[in-house]
């Protein structure tokens, strides 16, 4: 299996872009900031299935395997620039505990960060969730449970060959119903004779 690693929390020698996981090459390993952990990181191994959150807190190793069901959903946060530094946009797997939230994207850029949100998505099975200004999730589009709710698409006539040549009247007509009466034998005399 191939696994993408990040390690010490540094960007990689000669690397110029922050933190990026790929989705379609899982699973992958990573090393985030921890506050709480000692040495301040945890490793974090992400599955189609399962997030495995492994660290250590005043020396008690600990080991979390996580399904994806627990998780929220993918969340797109914006952080707002300063007037000399510039925005940056953040992927994360959104936990309900934020200390297990997962970092999938952190980068300055914000030219593909759409397409990732979105393949993140399908990746892990999980929902879309945008982050508000008070760091709120919702959902960024009007869903009914999973099903996503837009416009209704106004009936399509059938304006084809195929409409001259198969008639219309077939798709509205009632089957009939064929029913078969059993034959009744009375008077008759038996052929098998009892032993």
């Amino acid at each position: 299996m191939r696994r993408q690693t990040k390690t010490g929390g540094r960007t990689p020698a000669g690397s110029s872009r922050a933190l990026r996981l790929d989705p379609l090459a899982l699973p992958a390993r990573i090393s985030a900031a921890d506050a709480t952990a000692d040495g301040a990181a945890r490793v974090i191994e992400i599955d189609r299935e399962r997030v495995l959150v492994r660290r250590s807190v005043r020396g008690v190793r600990m080991r979390l395997n996580l399904p994806l069901e627990n998780f929220l959903g993918v969340a797109l946060r914006v952080f707002a620039g300063d007037a000399d530094a510039e925005g940056a946009v953040a992927l994360v797997l959104e936990h309900r505990d934020p200390n297990l939230s997962v970092p999938l994207r952190l980068a300055a850029e914000t030219d593909d960060a759409i397409a990732d949100w979105r393949l993140w998505a399908r990746a892990l099975g999980c929902p879309l969730l945008v982050a508000d200004g008070d760091g709120a999730l919702r959902s960024p589009f009007p869903s009914l449970g999973a099903i996503a709710i837009g416009t209704i698409a106004p009936r399509r006539r059938r304006r084809t060959a195929l409409k001259r040549r198969r008639p219309t009247i077939f798709a509205r007509r009632m089957w009939g119903k064929i029913r078969i009466a059993m034959q009744v034998y009375r008077g008759e005399r038996e052929i098998i004779a009892p032993e």
